[in-house]
């Protein structure tokens, strides 16, 4: 028998012996507890040692309905061949599911709150516990990382293509029973529980926030006086010196301002967690894909900007999308007859091109997660997406709080 043999063999017997004696339950624990044994000592020695490193900082970017198959078609579709993005070289991968606590399909509003505060909650809830109702009644507010990393003296952004009190962004530093409740989501972002709030907020929305501000008797212009913080209209109207900007614009370059975020951020001493949201919703299925790959350059050229010694960096989605690619060749388009498709500016539910099927509706499967970096080895198998949120807490070396 080989000495690799010798291991395996020895492997399940421990294994078996841990189950008969109490010390692991369940055929999955079992099964863990071979797996380490069977590793060499050096492989045991490195994975203890990068479990126990502690992240200085984390960013996570999230593809708002980057499932499993836009990822791949994303990677078709710039680049002519699968497997291409450099998110999908990262070493560390698993699947993460989404569902509601009554339901098996999420919105951004659970997916999100569920990976930022460890709590998976109602459709429509933004960070608040499963006792809220939409619309009706307040759940217990539910902390999440961003809260946690203030509390800690971290420097925290967030920044997304979208309105910045959408439901993804908004579950960072808010929480409301009804994600729809923007004239009240954004002024939490100057009122925050933990620490001085978001350092660097960088959104869209600006025409549709104001509106349902006003009707709360809040302008933008009131709220960044009361607070002394002034609210800029565009990326480029806050001044280099302000170390601490908060943008509402109509559009975002999500280039742009994570590179503005992260050049802040990394001023600090501290530390610092940035969030980074680009919409990857495929019921335009050229524009998804492509904001899918346009989010993995970024990724690229912010992994080169930092240190993996002392960061973790996280890709992953909040919930999945109806698409398929169910044809095609290589060397063809993989979006062959989408110009005839956009011609006839189709409402239909299915849209139906010659290789790639799109249901315009959210799914319930699993999405990727995807990691590099300090703690990057604890992402791996299926896991609920409240996992994600253990995987950055345990990355700075916290414990979450008790009634919060």
């Amino acid at each position: 028998m080989t000495p690799a043999s010798l291991r395996l063999v020895s492997a399940v017997a421990l294994a078996i012996g841990l189950c008969a004696s109490g010390g692991v339950s369940g055929g999955a624990s079992a099964q863990t507890a071979a797996q380490t044994a069977a590793r060499s000592p050096v492989e045991q020695a490195q994975s203890q040692a990068q479990s126990q490193g502690r992240a200085k900082n984390v960013i996570l970017f999230l593809a708002d309905a980057g499932g499993v198959a836009s990822v791949h078609a994303a990677s078709v579709l710039a680049y002519g061949e699968p497997l291409r993005l450099h998110v999908q070289q990262w070493p560390n991968l698993g699947l993460s599911e989404t569902s509601p606590v009554d339901a098996f399909v999420s919105d951004s509003a659970n997916g999100m709150s569920a990976i930022v505060t460890g709590v998976k909650t109602h459709n429509g809830v933004i960070s608040q516990g499963p006792d809220g109702e939409r619309g009706r009644r307040d759940g217990t507010p539910t902390k999440t990382v961003l809260e946690y990393a203030e509390e800690h003296g971290l420097l925290t952004g967030v920044v997304t293509d979208r309105p910045i009190t959408d439901a993804t962004p908004a579950a960072t530093y808010a929480h409301s029973n009804d994600r729809g409740k923007w004239g009240e989501i954004f002024p939490q972002a100057f009122s925050p529980r933990f620490g001085d709030g978001v350092d660097v907020l960088i959104g869209s929305g600006r025409a549709e926030i104001a509106e349902q501000m006003a009707a709360n008797g809040v302008s933008f212009d009131s709220l960044a006086r009361a607070h002394d913080r002034p609210i800029y209209a565009t990326l480029e109207a806050a001044p280099a010196g302000n170390r601490r900007p908060v943008v509402v614009a109509e559009e975002v370059d999500v280039r742009a301002a994570t590179l503005r975020a992260l050049d802040l951020l990394q001023a600090g001493d501290k530390g610092y967690l940035l969030v980074v949201e680009w919409d990857a919703h495929t019921d335009d299925p050229r524009e998804g894909l492509q904001n899918i790959a346009n989010l993995d350059r970024l990724i690229a050229e912010v992994q080169a900007r930092v240190d993996l010694d002392e960061t973790l960096m996280i890709f992953t989605a909040d919930h999945s999308f109806g698409l398929q690619v169910d044809g095609g060749r290589r060397g063809e388009p993989l979006l062959e007859g989408y110009e005839a498709w956009k011609a006839r500016d189709g409402d239909e539910r299915v849209v139906r091109l010659e290789n790639v099927t799109v249901n315009r509706t959210h799914t319930a499967e699993e999405v990727p997660a995807l990691a590099v970096g300090v703690g990057a080895e604890r992402v791996r198998g299926y896991f609920p997406n409240t996992h994600l949120f253990d995987v950055m807490m345990k990355a700075f070396g916290w414990t979450p709080s008790s009634g919060e």
